[in-house]
């Protein structure tokens, strides 16, 4: 406030009564303002005031490494991302490049990380970024798309462009990257060809050759190796096409693909160095996390002693766990490093406080249940990797529902622990365990707390599960059938025992004993929701009477019946709502 009034000139006591009346807020001089709040004070008196927001020491870092001096450029390996439609053989078709198996041991056939490679051919090295193809990731890919030099967009010659490929077309346009087009399955036949070839023009990615465009199309197949070398030979030429350069000279930088936290190992992140060189013992920070590099693992998993621009490599010894799209630094000192760390994990925490509402107490939730409020359901996702987390968090909020919540109150890599479990407890959720394991504690606290923990290896299924589980909490769908109407054709009236009976004909029906009943008169409802007390043919009690038969009726609570009334009775059914 004392700030505020120094830069716009206006006193305390002007603003005490506008604070106190407009925004509830009684003003003094050491008071924090929100940015908003201060923009409308300084409206209020024809000021237009704008906040730059004070820089922070990540700013600082990133300020100083753009501004170093590129002196020694040369050629680096370009970095390629592989997108396209699930099953079209991005995976097969990477496994084919660098003959190794790695596509069985996927789980429900799609890759669930993005990996990365570097392959030195005989035209020059290429990085491959292999990037899940599940339309559950597109987080991850539009990551991994930012990342990269060259897109090869995979299509399978016997399906065609599909709703992911023209995905993956928007972001691989979005990024501003070339697009080299893998014509794949090609054994499968060339029957489709001109009308791939037709499709990819319709999203301007006209193909070179006798159609006058600038996409290089490669026909391949990942079964018999045809057109693999080709696909290769052009990525690493494309070094020289594209001007690919980089400093090794200068400080390590560079950006986080995946992150996990590895046993007897620590916090291991999977990084992409783009310029510098990163070598073990060096200082760097990344995101929330900061420390010496204790290995370098290439990706083979061998250990080496330093990393160039465009290699992707595994990093031992940091403190934390960085989200993926972090990028790293290297730094001088080891104190600044864990400064700017401590930081950005404390701006982090205050926006991840400010997005998540506070966990309902019991009581809350009664009066949320009384007064109609919407449904909530609370999670705890636990998972092998931050990629993974960033890909639930993305597929979780496209379930669409304006009547259902869903609020994941914490999310973390690594195993789940007895903390998630009292937390879940508290908040009356559940925990979604994504390929990571339940310590033998903490599932025997799960079921002390009545906590479900829900385990998942295939991330559609994640979604599957909470979809339904959401559906449960929607308040089903409730329709009212009618069933039989009765007109009232004279008027007993029970000395004894007190109650009317409706000496009544069934016009239309069966009506049946255990409806509910709607009494109209003249048009107006007179009473609605009763109960049959009673229903008599003659002196029989009976459950239900046909159409065009006399009965008795007598309605619970209700005796103010007159001749001429109509008895209605209907059934309110109740169907369960989708999503």
């Amino acid at each position: 406030m004392k700030d505020f009034c120094s830069e716009t000139g206006l006193s305390l006591a002007q603003l005490f009564k506008l604070m106190r009346d407009e925004h509830g807020l009684m003003a003094n001089i050491n008071m924090t303002l929100e940015t908003d709040t201060a923009q409308l004070l300084a409206l209020h008196f024809g000021i237009e005031l704008t906040v730059v927001p004070a820089k922070t020491l990540l700013d600082d870092v990133m300020d100083e490494f753009a501004a170093v001096e590129r002196k020694h450029l040369q050629t680096r390996p370009p970095i390629v991302t592989m997108l396209g439609h699930v099953d079209h053989g991005k995976t097969s078709l990477l496994d084919a490049i660098r003959k190794t198996r790695i596509a069985a041991g996927e789980d429900g056939g799609i890759t669930q990380h993005i990996s990365s490679y570097h392959l030195d051919t005989s035209h020059g090295a290429v990085t491959f970024l292999d990037t899940p193809g599940h339309e559950a990731f597109t987080a991850m890919r539009a990551r991994g798309a930012e990342l990269t030099d060259v897109v090869v967009l995979v299509v399978a010659a016997d399906d065609g462009i599909m709703p992911q490929t023209i995905e993956a077309i928007n972001h691989a346009k979005s990024a501003g990257v070339p697009i080299v087009v893998a014509l794949n399955k090609i054994d499968l036949g060339t029957q489709n060809k001109l009308k791939i070839y037709g499709q990819l023009t319709e999203h301007e990615l006209t193909p070179s050759g006798d159609w006058g465009g600038e996409i290089d199309v490669i026909e391949t197949s990942a079964t018999t190796g045809l057109g693999i070398e080709d696909l290769v030979e052009h990525l690493a030429e494309l070094s020289h096409l594209l001007d690919l350069k980089a400093d090794p000279t200068i400080p390590a930088s560079g950006a986080v693909i995946e992150a996990e936290t590895k046993s007897g190992v620590g916090p291991v992140v999977q990084v992409l160095v783009q310029e510098g060189t990163l070598k073990v013992g060096q200082t760097i920070v990344c995101g929330n996390a900061a420390g010496k590099v204790r290995a370098i693992l290439n990706d083979h998993g061998e250990r080496i002693k330093e990393a160039g621009p465009a290699m992707p490599v595994e990093v031992w010894g940091l403190d934390e766990v960085p989200a993926s799209g972090d990028k790293f630094f290297q730094l001088k000192r080891l104190q600044r490093a864990k400064d700017v760390a401590a930081e950005v994990a404390q701006m982090r925490l205050k926006k991840g406080r400010q997005q998540s509402r506070k966990v309902a107490t019991l009581q809350e939730l009664l009066k949320q249940r009384d007064t109609d409020e919407v449904p909530e359901l609370n999670l705890i996702v636990k998972a092998d990797v931050d990629g993974s987390i960033v890909a639930l968090k993305q597929i979780l909020s496209g379930i669409p529902s304006e009547e259902v919540r869903l609020t994941i109150r914490h999310s973390g890599v690594g195993q789940v622990n007895d903390s998630d479990i009292l937390l879940a407890a508290t908040c009356r959720g559940i925990v979604v365990s994504f390929r990571v394991d339940v310590s033998a504690a903490s599932r025997r606290l799960a079921d002390q707390h009545g906590v479900d923990i829900r385990g998942y290896r295939v991330i559609y299924d994640v979604c599957d599960d909470i979809k339904k589980a959401l559906e449960g909490l929607l308040a089903p769908l409730e329709t009212i059938e009618h069933r039989a109407t009765a007109e009232v054709r004279e008027v007993f009236r029970l000395s004894r025992r007190g109650g009317v009976i409706a000496g009544s004909i069934v016009t239309s029906g069966p009506l049946i004993r255990d409806q509910l009943v709607k009494i109209t008169r003249d048009g107006v409802i007179v009473r609605d929701g009763a109960k049959i007390a009673s229903l008599r043919r003659f002196k029989d009690d009976v459950k239900d009477v046909r159409s065009g038969m006399e009965c008795g009726i007598r309605v619970e609570d209700f005796d103010d019946i007159h001749v001429g009334d109509l008895i209605e009775t209907y059934e309110i059914v109740k169907t369960a709502r989708t999503l």
